[in-house]
């Protein structure tokens, strides 16, 4: 996972609260030094470190907890909301008005700005607007073609001039094309440093374009010094947000969060992964939830709108609450969990599934297993896909030879498919309230549904 090792430190922490058997000075006195251990590790700020670290421990000194919650759970609580002040509060949504809604991107050379434009097109692109990228930056010789490229593949128009060496020139010969779109996504030049000539130059852009947003886009692997970039930029260039890219795998990932969260200018999107969908929209709560392993349902359920449509929902919802399934069902289900991503990122997103520590081997294992149960899928015919039950032994043989795989193989699809439907069955009926509570006792009394991926 994104900052996998300050995620680990930090749920560990929160174990060792909720294995302790009362909360007194010691506790929290280690809990905080835990928590200072695993964000020095992480490189943040010293000074910001002892601030949110003081914080904690005053208000697990001197506040009580409300009536109904456990010292436990306030202490959990209390870690949770200061990590998310510490990381920007409720967040900074970019809200779209306005027609184009112009964003453009800042920052340095290898920031990886042009990747994150490509990024934001799919992403808005997604939610249904009409994107158009624009290309100026006109020092970087490879810019050109890496955006038009990166337009392509994700399906948005590209406007830009091959070695036309003037800014503004390029922005200002498409202007009558523009009011055609929803959100135009403009990349810049950058170089090795914030020099007086990007500085005119950026001015020069910024006040031809007149954006909406003025994004900057630090890599996170320098770290702390995210924090000296976002405020020269801020100054410079009047920054509206930031867009943290490559925060995938690197230890110095939350100095750079951290680091732009108190500038005064927020993280408004992260880059999660080096593919066009590794993005999101930086949403603190949801965020730290998944650092302590409490998972980001309003994330979950992102990702799977885009995997899924309503209606394919509701449809889905309607034969579970009959008691219906099949081997089509089955093959959606997966179908719409592939888009969503790696099995591994959407189980931290699952509320208390982030504490399962399951080695990615088994991850990569599982993954591999939905592969083969689309081939034998494949394989089948109409009838064998709406009714299981008619495949004999002999079918069983053909599947397996149609698929390229083992017949244990197809027997082991069709095993998971029967504990499936058990599941479904206990769910039919269940759209009553009353409904609903029998399938949870009949669940809770050790009925036999294994999942066995």
């Amino acid at each position: 996972m994104v900052l996998e090792k300050l995620s680990d430190s930090l749920k560990n922490t929160l174990k060792k609260i909720t294995g302790a058997s009362f909360v007194d000075e010691k506790l929290i006195n280690e809990l905080v030094k835990d928590i200072q251990r695993a964000l020095l590790q992480g490189d943040v700020n010293v000074k910001l470190v002892f601030d949110l670290t003081n914080k904690i421990k005053s208000r697990a000194m001197k506040e009580e907890p409300p009536g109904g919650v456990t010292r436990k759970e306030f202490l959990i609580k209390i870690v949770y909301d200061e990590l998310v002040n510490f990381l920007g509060g409720p967040g900074a949504k970019i809200l779209v008005k306005g027609q184009p809604f112009k964003l453009m991107l800042v920052g340095l050379f290898g920031s990886g700005k042009t990747t994150s434009a490509g990024k934001l097109a799919a992403f808005y692109k997604k939610r249904g607007l009409k994107v158009a990228v624009v290309q100026t930056d006109t020092w970087r010789p490879a810019a050109y073609d890496q955006l038009e490229i990166l337009a392509k593949k994700v399906g948005v128009d590209f406007f830009g001039i091959r070695k036309e060496k003037d800014a503004v020139k390029i922005y200002k010969t498409f202007e009558k094309e523009y009011h055609k779109y929803d959100m135009l996504i403009i990349d810049t030049a950058g170089r090795d440093a914030l020099s007086n000539e990007l500085i005119d130059e950026l001015n020069r852009i910024h006040i031809t374009v007149k954006p909406e947003e003025n994004i900057l886009v630090v890599s996170a692997d320098i770290g702390q010094a995210a924090e000296s970039q976002a405020k020269k930029f801020h100054e410079t260039c009047k920054v509206t947000g930031v867009f943290i890219s490559k925060l995938e795998g690197t230890a110095k990932g939350g100095g750079a969060l951290i680091a732009c969260a108190v500038t005064g200018a927020p993280v408004k999107f992260i880059g999660i992964g080096e593919k066009i969908p590794d993005i999101e929209e930086f949403k603190p709560e949801g965020f730290v939830g998944r650092l302590l392993g409490m998972g980001d349902l309003e994330a979950l359920l992102e990702k799977a709108k885009e995997a899924i449509t309503e209606e394919e929902a509701q449809d889905l919802g309607r034969k579970f609450l009959k008691g219906e399934f099949n081997l089509i069902d089955l093959y959606e289900q997966m179908s719409a969990l592939k888009k969503m991503g790696p099995i591994g990122k959407v189980m931290e997103m699952i509320p208390g599934m982030g504490q399962v520590k399951l080695p990615k081997e088994a991850l990569q294992v599982q993954e591999k297993k939905l592969e083969v149960w689309r081939y034998i899928m494949n394989s089948m015919v109409k009838e064998e896909l709406e009714d299981p039950e008619i495949i004999t032994s002999t079918r069983v043989e053909r599947i397996a030879k149609g698929a390229g795989v083992s017949t244990q193989e197809v027997r082991g699809l069709l095993k998971q498919y029967r504990e499936s439907k058990k599941l479904v069955k206990m769910m039919k009926g269940a759209d009553s309230e009353k409904g609903m509570q029998k399938a949870l006792q009949r669940l809770q009394k050790g009925g036999n549904v294994k999942f066995k991926f």
